[in-house]
């Protein structure tokens, strides 16, 4: 069981959440198929530190990068997602 730290709610169980995939840049919205394809569903599957993305959605429903170690799934934050400029 993952506890992922909500900046809004304050701790809470995985099971409020749904997965959002890795934090990353997105395609500019004119761009083709491939590369909204390549985005979305191709990604690394590294061993270490990552950011990912996940939906409070059983709680504030908002959205929180949080910083999660893919071997031993410890997390050591949780934030809201920046806004793009």
């Amino acid at each position: 069981m993952l506890i992922i730290p909500c900046p809004w709610c304050g701790e809470r169980d995985e099971s409020e959440f749904s997965y959002g995939g890795p934090a990353r840049p997105l395609p500019s919205l004119d761009a083709d198929a491939a590369a909204w394809r390549r985005a979305l569903y191709s990604c690394d599957n590294p061993m270490g530190w990552r950011e990912e993305l996940w939906f409070h959605g059983f709680g504030c429903r908002q959205w929180v990068v949080v910083r999660r170690h893919t071997v031993s799934q410890k997390i050591v934050d949780g934030r809201p997602p920046e806004n793009p400029s």
